[in-house]
């Protein structure tokens, strides 16, 4: 890991906790291995980008295969996971061209080797919902009775084949887990809009209607797209869901500052700099404005659409303060909008967007929390 100066931004030439490598750091287990690629970026154009990082995950493959063939599974599965990491590295934002489709089949392609011999194993699961087939991973614990279970709601650029581990935190509460890519991504292809909280519905009765869950014990979590999922799940279904975590989020509510809105606007603007796509296709991240934020605060936000009050159940909230992404007064907003017992943060002063710094503590931790919400008294 570089050490320099907290700077929360997307730059892919530099690794930091709150930089735009965040999103995979928690999962790699080479930081040098790491570094040794980000040292030969030459440009995020996938023509430049794709065949960098798959030449680092295609390496772990294939030390997974050769695992594989020896029966040594549990080093396999660490190979695999290793190359499904970086193959995601190479499909961000997602698979918005042939190329990065192909990259994208890798990348799902080592995660199912990865699960091979898991036990339990994890099931694809199909939603049906309003003419789209959602492919889901649903993961049970293979103790008897009625479980607890959680809707693992992914976020705008990771999905579901990145989000395992969460499955696996839910196991090792005797959870069961329903692990679902967020609207217009991954194998969701429901466009994302408000109107799309109408497919985390869909998956949370799906997940009511399973013989082994108990439909009294139904909670959610989410981070960064998904934090912002859970809350609004939270508003439009507070009769099934009892407790959700959610890991930053925008818009919950708040309404920032004069300064605090531009800074946000240039935050996201700078990434507009990095096309992860074709050389000669549109930009990856247009540039933001003030007015667009604030159109989309109207669209968006859980006052607006009428369902903040809606929010009674425990949750708990983690972010870092220095997010840039998702500002914290988003977490300080609902601390004061609801009821005065039940609710709880975990922010981190030194920590950006999501605070994956700590991700060793906050995510066990948070389905620990889950577990005991979600048990009955």
């Amino acid at each position: 890991m570089q050490s320099h100066a907290f700077i929360p931004d997307e730059n892919p030439t530099r690794v930091d906790h709150a930089g735009f490598y965040r999103r995979w750091l928690s999962m790699i287990d080479d930081m040098a291995y790491l570094q040794t690629y980000v040292n030969r970026v030459s440009g995020t154009n996938e023509e430049d980008w794709v065949p960098l990082w798959r030449e680092a995950g295609k390496n772990y493959e294939n030390e997974g295969d050769e695992l594989e063939a020896e029966n040594k599974f549990k080093e396999a599965r660490t190979s695999y996971l290793q190359a499904r990491t970086y193959y995601s590295i190479g499909r961000f934002p997602g698979a918005v061209s042939d190329m990065k489709k192909s990259i994208s089949d890798d990348c799902n392609r080592a995660y199912a080797k990865s699960c091979a011999h898991l036990d339990p194993s994890v099931q694809e699961v199909i939603i049906e919902h309003q003419g789209y087939q959602i492919k889901c991973h649903l993961r049970v614990p293979n103790t008897d009775g009625h479980h607890a279970a959680v809707l693992i709601m992914c976020g705008a650029d990771m999905f579901k084949e990145d989000r395992g581990w969460a499955g696996d935190f839910c196991l090792d509460n005797d959870m069961v887990a329903l692990i679902m890519d967020a609207p217009g991504t991954g194998d969701n292809l429901l466009p994302w809009a408000p109107a799309s909280v109408s497919a985390w519905i869909a998956a949370v009765d799906y997940l009511a209607a399973l013989p082994s869950v108990d439909r009294e014990r139904i909670g959610a979590f989410g981070i960064s797209r998904g934090g912002y999922s859970v809350m609004q799940l939270a508003g439009h279904y507070p009769e099934k869901i009892k407790a959700v975590v959610a890991s930053a989020g925008h818009h919950f509510g708040y309404k920032m500052t004069d300064q605090e809105l531009q800074d946000y606007v240039d935050a996201r603007s700078n990434r507009s700099q990095y096309k992860f796509g074709p050389k000669d296709g549109p930009l990856t991240f247009p540039e933001w404005s003030v007015h667009k934020e604030n159109s989309l605060y109207k669209e968006w936000a859980l006052p607006e659409q009428g369902v903040l009050d809606n929010i009674t159940m425990p949750i708990l909230m983690i972010n870092g303060k220095k997010d840039h992404l998702a500002p914290i007064g988003n977490i300080y907003y609902m601390l004061e909008h609801g009821p005065a017992l039940g609710r709880e943060a975990r922010i981190y002063p030194d920590a950006g967007h999501c605070a994956f710094k700590y991700f060793s503590s906050w995510a066990p931790d948070s389905f620990k929390w889950l577990k005991e919400k979600l048990t009955r008294e």
